[in-house]
C-alpha cells in the first residue's frame, strides 16, 4: 500500500509539474509569435492615465 501511494504521489506532481511548466512555455511563444505590436499596450496606457497623480504611501527619497 505504502509503494502506491508514493508512486501515485510521485506520477501526480510529475503531471501537476509538467502541465505548469508547459504552460509557461505555451504563453511565452504566444506572446513572442502572436503578440504583434500591441505587446506593451496595456502598461503604456495604464502609465499614460496615472501622469500627474500624487505618490502615496511609502517612504520619499
Amino acid at each position: 500500500m505504502v509503494k502506491y501511494l508514493t508512486d501515485f504521489t510521485l506520477v501526480a506532481l510529475l503531471v501537476i509539474g509538467i502541465t505548469a511548466i508547459m504552460g509557461v512555455f505555451t504563453n511565452g511563444i504566444g506572446k513572442k509569435f502572436f503578440g504583434g505590436n500591441r505587446k506593451s499596450e496595456l502598461a503604456d496606457q495604464s502609465a499614460k492615465m496615472q501622469t500627474g497623480w500624487k505618490s502615496i504611501g511609502g517612504k520619499k527619497r
